[in-house]
């Protein structure tokens, strides 16, 4: 599919690009997060005393959010006395973010499921990538239903490194046999997603504003466009005439 759109406001160019694969975040991008990562952290932290006290606490959250879209389990090692602390402590971690997510529901970002038809319309190849485990993803992907709406979906321990690496989005170009990196647009809520898109070379890096970043941050780590939310992606890469 080529799309031809002038988005000079943005980019102060034209896309004129063929695109193949599009990389889509999970929580915060594509999937409402409403602070469940944070409020998961601080039962992980209480469960597994890998902070002492609420200053300590204060401190981790802080660095909670500024590695937001990072592999928890590297976050979880920043943090921890060694391994197997960061271990314990990450399995808590993905243990109360269930708990959460189920007590709260997981939800859909407004517009997300529709543009996962969009592009399947358009036989553009999807990726979901994150950087929870396999079991996270896998429940996540069975409440909304979204399994046969996506091409591969990916965890960090399935790819090498999680991001800001390239790791994620370049498997998924692997896996989807995408010929070249011009035709990957890369989509999500933290500066960690727009340095993965940076460093994997993308031809479009897109942030939202439904996550952890705001724009600066978002623009600063190498966003090409900033949007509202995913459901401004479509109109941008020209797919909004689908009728589904």
């Amino acid at each position: 599919m080529t799309i031809e759109r002038d988005i000079a406001q943005e980019l102060d160019e034209d896309l004129d690009v063929e695109i193949e694969l599009v990389v889509l975040d999970l929580a915060g991008t594509t999937v409402r997060d409403d602070g469940l990562v944070e409020r998961a952290f601080a039962l992980a932290a209480e469960r597994t005393g890998i902070v002492d006290g609420d200053e300590q606490l204060a401190g981790a959250l802080g660095y909670v959010r500024e590695t937001m879209g990072q592999s928890k389990i590297d976050v979880f090692r920043a943090l921890a006395a060694d391994d197997a602390a960061a271990e314990r402590a990450n399995e808590a971690f993905e243990t109360a973010y269930l708990e959460l997510a189920v007590q709260g529901g997981i939800e859909a970002i407004p517009g997300a499921e529709e543009l996962l038809r969009q592009l399947r319309d358009f036989d553009v190849k999807i990726a979901l990538v994150t950087g929870f485990s396999r079991a996270t993803m896998d429940a996540i992907l069975e409440v909304l239903g979204w399994a046969a709406l996506v091409d591969v979906t990916l965890v960090p321990a399935e790819a090498g490194r999680g991001r800001p690496f390239p790791d994620l989005p370049l498997t998924a170009l692997m896996r989807v046999g995408a010929s070249g990196t011009a035709g990957m647009v890369i989509v999500g809520d933290t500066a960690s997603d727009m340095l993965s898109g940076v460093n994997a070379g993308a031809g479009l890096i897109v942030g939202v504003l439904t996550g952890a970043h705001d724009r600066e941050t978002l623009e600063a780590a190498g966003a090409d466009v900033v949007l509202d939310s995913i459901a401004e992606l479509a109109p941008l890469l020209g797919i909004d005439d689908v009728i589904e």
